[in-house]
């Protein structure tokens, strides 16, 4: 098989490359590296069946050899991203999506998406599950990427109905590990960050909103299982065991042995109070769950990030 993954040079991308080499299938990555590192695709350039193509996907773009599968991930995805990006954010949501799946539509195959959690916004339902439809506010500073997934949703649904194209939609929820960015923004890359520089850790608001942390290996297994999957509805792929942002700035302090200060300042406009995905859809149809703790992933991605620290 032969396989196009769009945002191939980011972090959940390269990964995805990783794996889709690793079961023997030929890789093309797609990346206009504005968000994405060469670095993470370093280990597979020697591979003769891998393929670096440097191109912004909002922009048409023709692959002549036959692709049995297109997967979707291209786009900034942390709010300090797709802040300082919101025109390219709202792009590759819709041209990018319109071409990613012209792309598999010409070669007749499968395309998964990648859609988020932000779809639900800040969530009036808990846990989240995908039937529901959520609570985004569309004019808001974070609706540049909640309602650009949104859309991807609805053209890729519109492409399996109009043209029976074979296509798959993954809600991601807080996926974490090795080759995040150390200035990501979001909340682990910035407490593990801090706290090994003996930083204060910063906490927004008073702390006690939620999140739930899946390790990034789980997640390319669950995707890898959807895109072979007879099932066409969004499936949240997540780790359900919810912890609070104060409970977690814990967890970080101990773990890197800081004896950094919490420090808290005001929380940003729509930031979700509670995230928790429901995971019964991906139980049932792909017999999937997380399997590595939070203890083991959190040491895994902080032995990754001294690393970085120590370059």
């Amino acid at each position: 098989m032969r396989t196009l993954i769009t945002g191939g040079a980011g972090f959940i991308g390269s990964h995805l490359c990783e794996r889709f080499l690793a079961e023997g299938h030929e890789v093309v990555a797609v990346d206009n590296l504005i968000t994405g590192n060469l670095e993470n695709l370093d280990p597979l350039r020697s591979n003769p069946r891998f393929r670096f193509v440097g191109h912004d996907i909002s922009n048409p773009l023709k692959i002549r050899e036959k692709l049995d599968n297109v997967l979707h991930f291209a786009s900034p995805a942390s709010p300090v991203d797709y802040l300082e990006f919101p025109i390219q954010t709202l792009k590759v949501g819709s041209l990018g999506t319109h071409n990613a799946l012209g792309i598999a539509k010409a070669h007749g195959a499968r395309f998964l998406l990648a859609s988020t959690s932000e779809v639900y916004g800040d969530p009036l339902e808990h846990p989240q599950t995908e039937r529901y439809w959520g609570n985004v506010n569309p004019v808001g500073v974070r609706g540049v990427y909640d309602e650009a997934k949104r859309f991807a949703e609805s053209m890729t649904m519109a492409y399996h109905r109009v043209h029976q194209l074979n296509t798959h939609i993954v809600r991601i929820f807080n996926t974490y590990g090795p080759r995040m960015r150390l200035n990501d923004g979001r909340v682990l890359p910035n407490f593990m960050y801090q706290a090994l520089r003996g930083e204060p850790i910063t906490v927004y608001g008073d702390g006690s909103q939620t999140r739930s942390f899946c390790y990034v290996t789980d997640l390319v297994e669950g995707i890898y299982r959807l895109l072979f999957a007879d099932f066409h509805d969004p499936v949240n792929l997540g780790n359900p065991a919810e912890i609070t942002i104060l409970e977690f700035a814990s967890e970080i302090l101990k773990l890197a042995g800081s004896i950094s200060a919490v420090t808290f300042k005001p929380l940003p406009e729509d930031d979700p109070k509670v995230r928790q995905p429901d995971i019964t859809r991906a139980r049932q149809l792909l017999g999937w769950e997380p399997k590595v703790g939070r203890d083991e992933g959190l040491r895994r991605t902080m032995d990754f990030f001294k690393l970085r620290l120590g370059k």
